[in-house]
């Protein structure tokens, strides 16, 4: 079985200078992020003493871009890192496998680079639109960008730039723990003797994309109210830090009268099952997506995490947390009484049996999706699929005319 290598390949729209890119997304490890390398590949008589320039950067959009009005802008952009790439400067640089067999295939007129996230930069998060919304979407966008240059602060013109956009995302620590998160709370009644208590618990603390989280709900009434239903919840919670903004949203639910009313004295434990997938929660506005790309399947987004002996109150970005809500109907004088239960939904680390099956489906999906589009051809003799961007744009623009 020959396994081909996937590589993202985007030309500036003259076609002198091409991005060649192995992966768009990058992963941070907590500990350790990993490289944005790649190889750009310039036509030599195009340059003409020029230099060729890259930057890895990021874009901060909080607020609709149809709302930017008398020049106020609700976005930032943060140059991360930025060097030159032709001519290299950075002589003693080590070439990944990737860029080894590009800079091979490719032959003297391609050039590596590799460009690094610094410590403690925010993961990938989009906020989706509504459904008529065009503009540009809400979030932590990352993107490198390479231009042609006589200097690095020359104007730059986008006849020689080219950019693409990729995602940092974060993974489950290989081991899930053995805690199960759980909560118990009671609530009394004005002019009523006893109590109803709630306890919830979840079968473990971190669960994958895709996976059934399983609550556990115990009810003891000892007082003289019924409870009517019981709702379930699950919340994903975001923190704007930059506007220091917060809202939360269902991305889950279910309402049941199952062992209800629960009558004074009873007793109920049951247990619930709730799957939050972003596919159910298309075009809801504010729902939080791992970095959404276009033309790409893409999941809730992944619970924001920190370095041992950090809080999440010290990132930055958009800060994402979940968890599991109950609510209890105790009929129209006695309210409602709830409990949260926070847990972690993330990316299963690679290596896992998990994450071998989440690839295999995707590559199945892309296989499928991309089969008889003309922006994918395979280099036989390397095994190199290319996903040419500049192909694909000028296929849309013929079709659009």
């Amino acid at each position: 079985m020959v396994v081909s290598v996937k590589v993202f390949k985007k030309a500036t729209p003259n076609g002198k200078v091409t991005f060649y890119l192995g992966r768009r997304d990058f992963i941070d490890h907590l500990d350790y992020c990993d490289p944005v390398d790649g190889v750009i590949v310039v036509e030599p008589d195009y340059l003409k003493n020029r230099k060729v320039f890259g930057q890895l950067a990021t874009t901060y959009r909080y607020g609709r871009e149809e709302d930017e009005v008398m020049g106020v802008k609700f976005s930032k952009e943060l140059i991360l890192s930025r060097e030159q790439i032709v001519p290299m400067t950075n002589t003693n640089m080590e070439m990944t496998p990737v860029q080894e067999k590009l800079v091979r295939k490719l032959g003297s007129n391609a050039h590596p680079f590799t460009f690094h996230f610094p410590p403690n930069s925010p993961s990938s998060v989009t906020l989706q639109q509504e459904g008529d919304d065009m503009g540009k979407p809400l979030g932590v966008e990352y993107t490198i960008r390479a231009y042609v240059a006589d200097s690095e602060d020359d104007r730059q013109h986008k006849r020689s730039q080219v950019s693409l956009v990729i995602k940092k995302l974060q993974y489950a620590p290989l081991n899930r723990g053995q805690r199960l998160p759980s909560s118990l709370v009671s609530k009394g009644f004005t002019f009523s003797n006893g109590k109803i208590s709630l306890e919830v618990t979840l079968d473990r603390e971190i669960y994958y994309h895709g996976e059934k989280v399983a609550a556990t709900v115990q009810v003891s009434n000892n007082s003289k109210k019924s409870v009517k239903s019981i709702k379930c919840f699950i919340v994903q919670h975001t923190e704007i830090t930059m506007v220091n903004a917060q809202f939360s949203k269902h991305v889950a639910q279910l309402e049941t009268k199952e062992g209800c009313p629960i009558t004074p004295g009873a007793n109920l434990t049951k247990t619930f099952y709730l799957i939050p997938l972003a596919a159910n929660n298309k075009d809801r506005h504010g729902i939080a997506l791992d970095g959404h790309l276009k033309d790409e399947d893409c999941n809730l987004a992944s619970s924001t995490m920190v370095q041992e002996g950090k809080s999440t109150g010290d990132a930055c970005g958009i800060v994402i947390s979940y968890s599991v809500r109950i609510k209890l109907n105790c009929g129209t004088l006695g309210g409602e009484m709830q409990t949260d239960v926070p847990f972690k939904l993330l990316q299963p680390a690679p290596g896992t049996i998990e994450k071998k099956r989440s690839n295999a489906m995707k590559k199945m999906k892309s296989i499928e999706q991309h089969r008889n589009v003309k922006g994918y051809y395979q280099d036989d003799d390397d095994n190199i699929v290319f996903e040419d961007f500049a192909k694909m744009r000028m296929n849309n623009v013929n079709m659009a005319d």
